[in-house]
């Protein structure tokens, strides 16, 4: 059957996320402590106990663990998380619900300062002239403000629909959008677990952005391991010549180490 849709995930599929996430972390979180103080110290107030970094991580992945249904949902996660966090410290609640809704707001103004791989919008320019492009994350970028995003006709972020990857329902829900049968669309990301099985068990083709660390294995028909995003284009040429693809079987291989999104 002829390939109509492409969707990918985004960090780290279509921009090094690492880098991103750590800068965002201490970022957003070193505002807050530092606004917090100087806040307080022109009102007169005393200062309250300074929470931690260590125990803001740690707590909202036990909240994760907590409230199963809204374990993707990282913008939730981190602002409840911290609520909780400045009013143990002493900060009354209206001050705590306000403050971590600002470090919030700080959060996604740093959040969506990435860079693209080199080459990538320029690919998806190409792409989108000769398929329906959609995006499927685990994470929370603010990803409609981003430049890149004018590529893509729907955009899902699955944690905030209650259903992150691997569960299908985003990929569901991103087909019939697009109109698409699973074996008329291609999904392409980094993560082995979240990305690739996924989609081969609906029946889609899938893409593997292998990080440089994993391990070479056999892959299951209807699954190509590129390095990087932008070998893509090549790739779906070779393609466009030969006979569609068969649908993608169910896999049954181990699943290789994948990366974080939060």
């Amino acid at each position: 059957m002829t390939l109509r849709v492409l969707t990918f995930d985004l960090d780290d599929t279509l921009w090094d996320n690492a880098g991103v996430m750590e800068r965002t972390e201490h970022g957003h979180f070193d505002w807050l402590v530092a606004s917090l103080a100087e806040w307080q110290r022109v009102r007169g107030e005393a200062p309250t106990p300074t929470i931690q970094l260590d125990e803001y991580r740690q707590r909202r992945i036990t909240l994760g663990h907590e409230q199963w249904a809204r374990r993707g949902d990282f913008s939730w996660l981190r602002e409840r998380t911290l609520v909780a966090l400045l009013e143990e410290s002493g900060v009354n609640r209206a001050a705590a619900q306000l403050w971590a809704t600002l470090a919030m707001a700080r959060f996604h103004a740093l959040r969506i300062q990435i860079t693209p791989f080199e080459g990538a919008d320029a690919m998806l320019e190409r792409l989108g002239q000769r398929y329906r492009l959609g995006s499927i994350t685990n994470g929370n970028v603010a990803f409609q403000q981003l430049p890149l995003s004018r590529h893509f006709e729907y955009c899902i972020a699955a944690g905030e629909m209650f259903a992150p990857k691997p569960d299908p329902r985003a990929f569901l829900a991103m087909l019939a959008h697009l109109e698409a049968k699973p074996t008329e669309a291609l999904h392409i990301g980094d993560s082995w677990q979240e990305d690739v099985l996924p989609a081969l068990r609906l029946g889609m083709q899938a893409i593997w952005i292998a990080p440089a660390e994993a391990e070479t294995f056999p892959l299951p028909t209807g699954v190509t391991r590129l390095a990087n995003v932008c070998e893509l284009e090549a790739l779906l040429e070779r393609l466009s010549s030969r006979q569609p693809a068969h649908p993608a079987t169910r896999p049954d291989a181990d699943e290789p180490p994948q990366r974080h999104h939060a």
